[in-house]
């Protein structure tokens, strides 16, 4: 794999672009420079806000390489990336031709807010296709005017024009550098400086991490206030921007509340505290319910927010719910206008800061990792600090109908449930590891650990084929957890309120809420039978095996294995029959037969069946 990388082609690249970026087609501007030119492709909305919409509508992370040293490259690489590597010297060339040829305009923003690590984030966004200002003016919105504040210096190339065929983004993690080419997806600048930023904050000791942050006020059962901070680890589509956004339903006039600062990206140092990225802005997904959703709505609504692939119909009304068009629907809304009401007066819920203070300034910490799973999770669990290193290791939900239906209901894991990471995802774990047990010995009881399931109870999904095509049919859907009700939980956890038993998964798993029971429409035996269960945990297990393995060829420390491999003793030990199948789906008249897509796990448990070869690290 390594011929493939030409390093010597990346640093003359390098060397030829830095004097282009001073040539007289490249405009430096603000972000009120950008306004009036971007509005002029604009949509406005009756809030008095405005949308646009894009010819790409997510990014296109299959086809984002790393090029660089060993330390930066991706673990495992595709046919397409493999391609798109061999090909990048000459694509690297063809963007020199375009930094000289095609007009520019040039913004600078600075991320964090903090006297230590501020980045300066310089944008060049080709507008030879004048409805492409709306990307850096959208873009603009979530970062602050630039100061003297330090922090390493960041370079995007934008070029929507390149022709789709050579859609690609190029990142150049030690030059500092990102580059998207044949797209117009905003989201493609904003995720390409925050993963910049990542890296660039590990190699300075610090820990980057998809995560959002709070600071939330309770009083326990005491009567005390306490103030704790939260982190909220979660893929996207889970409900990252929701719960870091979310009121949990507090008292505000006795003194309670949430003071958010992050939604998607900061910094962990070994105190315990985190810096911000993100000053003003968060773009997120704009798939809120007003009566569910109160803060976002609020910030969705006002009329500083900027639409990206948001149904707007012919009278300027945005249906935040419509996904016709579009099921990334997102948003640049602004921090300091998510608002709730209280009693008759709007209340901000955004915190004066967008850091996280050290332990030695909070009552405790919460590292809470959200999961969204639809068979036979508890929606809550509370874990040993070992137990949430594997968590964030396996980082865990799965993929649904609505954004990938041809691998519904299948798990997918990344570290720390956070796509963009540079280089070894086993570094990334290590160091959690080392900054929590630190934590966790020098703050005794401070430090607690989470994971909620944001998805629900009772899912089936059989496999069949149809005409020679393997199919997968929704045949039961999942009974999802209210938001309501997980705002429960997360509030009874903050105030010490909830009851955990042990549970089938090796950790604590939610039995009463602030005294009161889970009801049993929430009990997986409702929906399952005992073998229907056991095939399910088997199936995660086995997840978890294979990727343990996968991430310790990237080096983890053998403490993690050690812990990892003593949680696979929960895997069942006895399987009847082949995965997915339930009570309601018996053989009937006119169903469609399943087809045999089982695992080797799945294998085992059939008569004959032989057990896989264990993983490798299990031998060292």
């Amino acid at each position: 794999m390594g011929d493939i990388y030409d390093v010597n082609a990346y640093r003359r690249f390098v060397d030829n672009l830095l004097p282009i970026l001073k040539g007289k087609n490249i405009r430096r501007v603000s972000l009120d420079d950008l306004r009036e030119p971007a509005i002029k492709s604009a949509s406005r909305t009756k809030f008095g806000s405005y949308g646009w919409r894009s010819a790409v509508s997510s990014r296109i992370a299959p086809r984002t390489v790393y090029l660089g040293g060993p330390d930066v490259r991706l673990p495992k690489l595709t046919d397409l990336q493999k391609t798109l590597i061999a090909n990048a010297p000459q694509e690297l060339h063809n963007v020199l031709h375009f930094m000289r040829t095609l007009p520019f305009v040039r913004l600078t923003r600075q991320m964090g807010n903090n006297r230590e690590y501020n980045p300066m984030c310089n944008l060049h966004m080709s507008v030879a296709d004048p409805k492409n200002y709306r990307i850096p003016y959208m873009w603009g919105h979530t970062l602050r005017d630039p100061s003297k504040d330090p922090g390493p210096e960041f370079i995007m190339l934008h070029i929507p024009e390149e022709h789709n065929l050579r859609q690609q983004v190029l990142v150049l993690p030690e030059y500092n550098l990102n580059i998207a080419l044949g797209s117009d997806y905003m989201g493609e600048d904003k995720k390409g400086f925050l993963r910049q930023a990542m890296w660039s904050a590990d190699e300075r000791g610090m820990l980057g991490l998809h995560a959002g942050t709070k600071i939330v006020t309770v009083r326990n059962p005491d009567g005390e206030l306490k103030r704790y901070g939260v982190f909220l680890f979660g893929l996207t589509a889970t409900g990252k921007s929701t719960w870091s956004c979310h009121p949990l339903g507090l008292d505000y006039k006795a003194g309670e509340g949430t003071e958010v600062s992050q939604d998607d990206i900061v910094f962990l140092k070994d105190d315990g505290s985190a810096l911000g990225s993100e000053d003003m802005g968060f773009f997120v997904k704009t798939d809120v319910d007003a009566s569910l959703q109160e803060a976002m709505y609020n910030a969705l609504t006002d009329k500083s927010a900027l639409m990206e692939n948001v149904m707007i119909d012919a009278d300027g009304n945005a249906d935040f719910l419509d996904e016709a068009l579009c099921a990334n629907g997102r948003a640049v809304m602004q921090r300091d206008k998510l608002t709730i009401k209280v009693g008759r007066k709007r209340t901000r819920i955004s915190g004066k800061s967008i850091d996280l203070p050290s332990l030695d300034e909070l009552d405790g910490v919460i590292f809470a990792f959200i999961t969204r799973r639809n068979t036979i999770m508890s929606f809550a669990q509370e874990l040993t600090p070992e137990q949430g290193v594997l968590a964030y290791l396996w980082g865990e939900s799965t993929h649904s109908a609505a954004s990938q239906p041809k691998r519904a209901g299948e798990s997918v894991r990344i570290v720390g449930t956070d796509p963009f990471i540079i280089g070894s995802r086993g570094r990334k774990v290590n160091r959690f590891h080392r900054i929590v047990m630190e934590l966790v010995e020098k703050y005794p009881g401070k430090v607690r650990f989470f994971q909620y399931n944001t998805g629900g109870i009772g899912e089936v999904i059989r496999q069949y084929e149809e005409d020679g095509i393997k199919k997968k049919k929704v045949v039961r859907k999942v009974q999802r957890v209210p938001i309501e009700l997980m705002a429960g939980i997360q509030r009874g956890d903050l105030k010490n309120l909830n009851t955990y038993k042990p549970g089938i998964f090796g950790t604590a798993e939610i039995a009463k809420i602030d005294g009161k029971p889970l009801s049993d429409e929430y009990d997986p035996a409702g929906f399952y039978s005992q073998e229907e269960m056991d095939d399910y945990l088997a199936d995660i297990v086995q997840g978890r095996i294979d990727f343990t393995d996968e991430i310790s060829g990237e080096g983890l420390d053998p403490e993690i294995l050690r812990a990892a491999e003593k949680s696979f003793e929960i895997m069942p030990s006895r399987r009847d029959k082949a995965f997915v199948s339930s009570p309601e789906e018996e053989p009937a008249a006119g169903r469609e037969e399943e087809t045999d897509e089982s695992t080797p796990l799945e294998r085992f448990w059939q008569p004959g069946g032989r057990m896989p070869a264990p993983p490798r690290w299990r031998n060292r």
